[in-house]
């Protein structure tokens, strides 16, 4: 998604924003003619006597009311409705731009930031495009035309709150840019403290479990206090400098009054035109005192706006070709060549390696093990199968084509990933196993995928049985329960790749065993395994086992048991500690 300008979108919006901002004037140029009928008022009628001349001059005021009631409500409502408008565009499209980003960008930053950008930072501007973008107008209008009745009715006079509002604008720009530092420090903070949050409402059953609760209670009230410090700080600076605009804007009234008064002493002013200037140094007050609040504001929506600019200046490192290969279809054959990669950690300025001159290839229906310690490498060979990132050296390839020539969308809805990670939404079993394919997948496909993954037992014994709305995240299921969902999941989505990451870490030997059975049967699925169990590996048709990012072994079951090497190793400390518990459950 293209950066789009704050401009574009209200430009965008010109005719409604024309449409408010003529209703505007018209309004305020209606609420500023009564001070001329009162001026009529004391002149023709209270000293001049033509009082045949007072019921029109208040029926004016009564028909300047009304209209000025009936466009103010058009001004309110349009600028809501418009500026609401542009703020839900700008949330789609930079949702949309946060989408496009590539796997790199969410390694380096905070989710709780990401919140902070679509909820607090969108509000802010949806404020400065419509209450506060509105009364920002509304004041210049406002002080335009009533400038232009005060200098009409005497210009010496005019001079005066001219002076005040020069005076007045002077000590809120001054205000606006001592404001702005702290704004962006604000907005900084309120990231940190959403990632805070997010983090220890996630895992608050690991928070509970360690009893960690008063240390994340301190991390958070330490950034809390910063929070509370900055907020002060933006505080102090409103209230040092709006005491002068207040100063202001009761000062002005009485010295238009004072000098006003003199000059219809002297003759020079009628009574009328009097009146008239100081209910008009009254209108010109309320712009004054505005004024300071209007900027501390409209500066806020400035330094989100600045925020949101931040990370649409970010661009996706996974970029497809602009005329990719798009397969026929997708067979599913697997090749790796000679491929590394590696990996820049947020804060540090050297790539260390992650993987090492790997090369493999898997046959359109054939199965790879790969087997490692943890940081072996493994999930990475997975996420350049993706391409959720790019090889730093050699080539991936799906039926003889490199993954990079490849359509994204083409390469990832043809293979069904199971992660270590299992996240479910917060939405039925049937919504969570369809996910992808929403509209292809009926629920008999269900159905099925969950028997094959051995979830139709227990989710069958919920009252609701797949309509039942699991928790966020799968809270309330045990973690065999969330791995046998997401393995439906793939399942159902019959793809000609299958990848499964330790997604069978949290099941019984006997349910792991069913699950092999079934993968056993998908004679026209590629299938990637990766685990750290020899059961979940040994019918794979190759088995690669990796350490510190290199191959260190590969072969069959067969062969690499009578290699005795690090696969064998694994295989007897698997079994004598099986054989191990077993005799302790007998001699129980």
């Amino acid at each position: 998604m293209n950066q789009k300008k704050l401009s574009t979108y209200i430009w965008e919006q010109r005719f409604p924003y024309l449409l408010a901002v003529m209703s505007m004037v018209i309004g305020v140029s209606l609420d500023l003619i009564s001070p001329q009928l009162t001026k009529r008022i004391i002149d023709e009628v209270i000293v001049g006597g033509q009082l045949h001349k007072l019921n029109y001059l208040l029926a004016g005021i009564l028909i300047v009311g009304i209209g000025r009631f009936f466009f103010q409500y058009i001004k309110e409502y349009t600028f809501d409705i418009t500026g609401m408008k542009i703020a839900a565009k700008m949330r789609h499209h930079l949702f949309d731009h946060i989408q496009s980003l590539s796997a790199d960008f969410f390694d380096r930053t905070n989710t709780g930031e990401l919140m902070a950008r679509l909820k607090d930072d969108i509000d802010r501007i949806c404020d400065g495009l419509t209450f506060v973008g509105m009364l920002l107008l509304e004041v210049i209008v406002h002080t335009s035309i009533v400038l232009f009745f005060m200098y009409r009715l005497d210009a010496r006079l005019a001079v005066i709150p001219t002076v005040a509002m020069i005076i007045a604008a002077t000590i809120a720009i001054t205000m606006e840019r001592r404001l702005d530092n702290v704004y962006e420090a604000i907005s900084e903070e309120t990231a940190a403290l959403n990632t805070i949050a997010e983090e220890n409402l996630a895992g608050v059953r690991t928070v509970k479990a360690f009893a960690r609760e008063k240390h994340e209670i301190k991390k958070f009230l330490s950034h809390n206090k910063k929070y509370y410090d900055l907020n002060m700080r933006q505080s102090k600076i409103f209230v040092t400098y709006y005491p002068y605009l207040s100063f202001i804007t009761k000062l002005l009234p009485l010295i238009i009054l004072m000098a006003g008064g003199y000059l219809t002493m002297r003759g020079e002013l009628t009574l009328g035109s009097l009146g008239a200037f100081v209910e008009y140094s009254m209108n010109i007050v309320w712009p004054m005192e505005m004024l300071g609040w209007l900027t501390n504001s409209f500066s806020a929506a400035m330094a989100s706006n600045r925020k949101l600019n931040k990370i649409y200046e970010e661009k996706p490192s996974i970029v497809e070709k602009e005329n990719p290969v798009l397969l026929d279809k997708v067979h599913g054959s697997i090749e790796f060549s000679h491929v590394s990669f590696s990996k820049l950690d947020p804060g540090a300025t050297v790539p260390y390696e992650i993987l090492k001159d790997i090369s493999f290839s898997v046959g359109e229906g054939k199965s790879l093990g790969i087997m490692g310690a943890t940081g072996a490498g493994k999930s990475s060979i997975i996420h350049l199968l993706q391409r959720f990132y790019d090889t730093t050296e050699g080539s991936v390839s799906i039926d003889h084509v490199n993954v990079k020539d490849l359509s994204l969308r083409q390469l990832r809805s043809n293979i069904s990933l199971v992660m270590q990670d299992v996240f479910l939404f917060s939405d039925t079993i049937t919504e969570n196993v369809k996910l992808g394919k929403r509209e292809r997948i009926d629920s008999l496909a269900v159905i099925r995928a969950s028997r094959d993954a051995q979830a139709a037992d227990f989710i069958e014994r919920m009252d609701k049985q797949y309509d039942t709305v699991i928790g966020e995240r799968g809270v309330g299921l045990s973690g065999g329960q969330k791995q046998r969902i997401s393995i439906a999941r793939a399942l159902s989505k019959k793809n000609p790749i299958l990848v499964l990451d330790d997604s069978t870490s949290a099941l019984d030997m006997e349910t792991e065993q069913m699950i092999q059975d079934t993968l056993r049967r998908l004679e026209h699925t590629t299938k990637i395994i990766i685990a750290h169990r020899i059961s979940s590996v040994m019918h794979a048709d190759e088995i690669i086992v990796l350490e510190n990012g290199s191959i260190k072994e590969r072969g069959t079951h067969e062969t690499l048991m009578a290699a005795k090497g690090l696969y064998y190793q694994t295989y007897a400390a698997q079994y004598q500690a099986n054989e191990q518990e077993r005799g302790d459950s007998c001699a129980l």
